[in-house]
């Protein structure tokens, strides 16, 4: 079997780790991965070295888009896409998650009739604003197989009418577990032994807060992202906690002056580069608390048992908050820092929701069933 798998952002190159970590254990004989990469992200922080240090192999087809307008960005990926199923044979083609890389995947495969298999399917955060509710909506329905990381997302399909019989429409709703819950396994110990990075920031366990931004809801609003800086600058210096901050590209370049004012005069904001994968897994682990736009990042810190605080309206990932794990703050100063002043003083409880940390293995033995 032949199957394309379609990357074109950070996270997806991370969740597509385990599944060609599968294929290559356990399903080689049985199974060829090709790799494209739609250069949805460019930078090589961002995405280069995710390669080099998970062991991913090489991407056989790279389009090399670019950032641009979500419909020529989409657009290109398209037309590429195409290209590449119509000039091979493909037994079906893999997606991760809610990008326009998995969008533009979707809508080309649908066409061409390649059974289409999505990673992360039922998703829902029921807010049609956010491109990604739109693009995973899409994929979700043209998809052949869909698997369901937790029972939530089961669920979210089975309401919207996946279980039920149609005589012309075949799919199957598998809940197979998280990828990310298989490398946190995997990486972790991997990325104790390999990584310097609390050392080189003078760190330690529990010592310090770790943030992300980068969704464009909060950094393309000034407001928005002025209440968050404020909020983690004055629990920083309120109770003398160092904040590692690595600014994504969006995020860096949506700064005003007042916004790295408030950076500026905060000393214990640490502000860094991108993060490696490794380098986060580490961080991630020994942080006393997380605090995040990041959908990912919300599942790393349940799964390395870290209180997390959401910094959106709405999360797709229902049951950290349903279990006390998380708390959503949204771009807003006073629930943000009431949010840390509950989490940071909770006893919290981490049961095991995101599978059994072999959803790869699922996923492959599933596609060839």
């Amino acid at each position: 079997m032949h199957i394309l798998t379609v990357i074109g952002a950070r996270p997806q190159i991370i969740k597509a780790a385990a599944v060609s970590r599968a294929i290559s254990s356990s399903f080689s004989d049985s199974v060829t991965e090709h790799i494209l990469h739609t250069g949805q992200h460019y930078d090589t922080n961002m995405s280069q070295v995710f390669f080099d240090e998970l062991g991913i192999p090489q991407p056989e087809y790279n389009l090399g888009v670019g950032s641009g307008r979500h419909g020529e960005q989409t657009a290109k990926m398209i037309s590429g896409i195409e290209e590449v199923l119509m000039s091979n044979t493909f037994d079906g083609i893999i997606l991760y998650g809610d990008t326009n890389s998995t969008l533009a995947g979707a809508v080309a495969a649908s066409k061409l009739h390649v059974p289409i298999f999505h990673i992360e399917a039922g998703l829902r955060s029921y807010n049609r604003m956010m491109p990604e509710e739109i693009n995973r909506i899409v994929c979700d329905q043209l998809s052949t197989i869909l698997f369901a990381p937790t029972q939530t997302a089961v669920d979210n399909l089975r309401e919207e009418g996946f279980f039920a019989d149609h005589p012309t429409i075949h799919r199957r709703v598998v809940n197979c577990g998280d990828v990310m819950y298989d490398n946190s396994i995997h990486f972790a110990k991997i990325a104790s032994e390999r990584c310097n990075i609390m050392k080189r920031l003078s760190l330690r366990h529990e010592s310090y807060i770790l943030a992300t931004i980068h969704r464009d809801n909060n950094t393309d609003d000034p407001h928005r992202l002025e209440q968050i800086l404020r909020a983690i600058a004055d629990i920083a210096h309120r109770d003398n906690i160092p904040v590692i901050l690595p600014l994504h590209p969006r995020t860096r370049n949506r700064l005003s002056a007042q916004h790295r004012a408030i950076l500026d005069n905060e000393p214990l904001i640490r502000i860094q580069e991108p993060f490696s994968f490794l380098e986060m897994t580490l961080l991630e682990q020994n942080a006393l608390l997380i605090m995040t736009d990041s959908g990912g990042v919300q599942k790393e810190a349940f799964f390395f048992e870290r209180p997390c605080i959401i910094m959106r309206p709405e999360t797709e990932w229902v049951e950290i908050v349903r279990h006390h794990a998380g708390i959503i703050a949204d771009a807003d100063y006073q629930r943000i820092v009431d949010a840390y002043d509950r989490l940071a003083n909770s006893n919290i409880t981490f049961p095991q929701l995101f599978g059994d940390g072999h959803a790869a293995e699922h996923i492959i033995h599933n596609i060839l069933s």
